[in-house]
């Protein structure tokens, strides 16, 4: 699949990467920025995140029962996992964790097919401090769901892959900030 990879590559770089002065979530600065969304969420991206998730997933030994992690950025990548295993002898399912439970109806801060118990992969776009990722974990554990890893569609490379290994989780990306010649 490295066509794939290739291909996200392009992707990304084409879709996702601005040059300037860039204020980070984390707070640091940056002379760039990456937005996956462009492309996690064209029909291109959606197919080669979809494969390449799946196969990662698979590759590291990971059975999940579904995917997902911190709206909106894990969202559309989620979707994707989950798309490209509805054939598969286990599909695996996807959900999304809100920044904050619902005031209203179900008062839910996991959306969509998550149970405790479940075993998830968390789902991350971009990994840059870590703490998307981190408080998604967080918000599943709660719940009573087990967490077997971290997968990132792009590491920047900014100690956030660190941090989250620190936590005693391992951490997969398909593409680093490097791969891109950031």
């Amino acid at each position: 699949m490295s066509g794939d990879r290739d291909a996200l590559l392009a992707l990304l770089h084409d879709r996702s990467v601005q040059h300037g002065d860039f204020l980070l979530a984390s707070g640091a600065r940056s002379s760039y920025y990456i937005d996956c969304r462009p492309s996690t969420m064209s029909a291109t991206g959606q197919r080669l995140i979809g494969r390449l998730g799946r196969d990662a997933i698979a590759g590291a030994g990971w059975t999940p029962d579904a995917v997902g992690g911190l709206t909106m950025g894990a969202d559309p990548v989620a979707y994707a996992i989950a798309a490209a295993t509805a054939d598969d002898a286990t599909p695996i399912d996807a959900f999304a964790v809100r920044k904050a439970p619902k005031d209203h109806g179900t008062g839910r801060r996991i959306e969509g097919n998550f149970a405790p118990g479940h075993r998830v992969v968390v789902i991350e776009d971009v990994i840059t401090s870590g703490g998307s990722a981190l408080d998604a974990v967080a918000a599943v554990r709660a719940e009573g769901g087990d967490v077997l890893g971290v997968l990132a569609v792009l590491d920047r490379q900014a100690g956030g892959r660190e941090r989250i290994e620190a936590a005693g989780l391992r951490v997969l990306s398909l593409v680093t900030a490097a791969d891109l010649g950031l």
